[in-house]
């Protein structure tokens, strides 16, 4: 993890500007003595988003910020995909599908407490999400047009990242997936570290 504070030069400026706003968000809940909560949106809540989720909860139980409850979702549901997956496992997280369905669910191990995020693709109006006062962090183009009102949002973020899906089934595909993931976890711990 200090390895990913240590990548902070590789945020450009005027993204941690960006990351900041969120950090922001979630320091005047704490202060407010509210439960911050964060759901990260993406369209087909396939890839991102999930990164996203999974990350910041991460970040947040790393950094002892443990109030902090993270969700994500799409503006439509369709499948937690395996390139994802597979990039998760790459870093070192223990994931595991516990479903066989279509849309499976995972349940994925984070910290040293035995603590499990349970991960499958949803919309971001799902009854498992936050309904009312969160923040909305939109992670792609797409989601962020197609949703300039989130419902139940007090505050909308958009910090698009470059889908990793163009590179599915090419030469490219391992390392464009982890260099996704790992720009995402580099971000997240940015927000989080400046929340406290």
């Amino acid at each position: 993890m200090r390895t990913l504070e240590q990548e902070d030069y590789l945020i450009p400026k005027k993204r941690k500007q960006e990351l900041l706003e969120v950090s922001s968000y979630i320091s005047l809940k704490i202060k407010d003595k509210k439960t911050p909560a964060i759901i990260v949106i993406c369209t087909h809540n396939s890839r991102r988003s999930h990164f996203g989720q999974l990350w910041l909860k991460v970040a947040a139980v790393y950094h002892g910020l443990s109030p902090l409850q993270v969700f994500s979702g799409g503006t439509e549901a369709t499948a937690f995909h395996p390139n994802a997956v597979a990039a998760l496992h790459h870093v070192g997280f223990k994931i595991e599908k516990t479903t066989e369905e279509e849309n499976p669910v995972y349940e994925c191990e984070i910290g040293q407490e035995g603590k499990v995020l349970v991960m499958f693709s949803k919309r971001f109006d799902h009854e498992n999400n936050a309904q009312k006062d969160f923040g909305a962090l939109l992670v792609c183009t797409q989601a962020d047009e197609a949703c300039p009102v989130v419902t139940g949002a007090d505050a909308r973020f958009a910090i698009p990242y470059d889908d990793p899906k163009a590179f599915d089934d090419t030469e490219e595909m391992e390392e464009k997936y982890l260099d996704r993931c790992r720009q995402i976890a580099r971000e997240m711990f940015y927000i989080i570290r400046h929340a406290q």
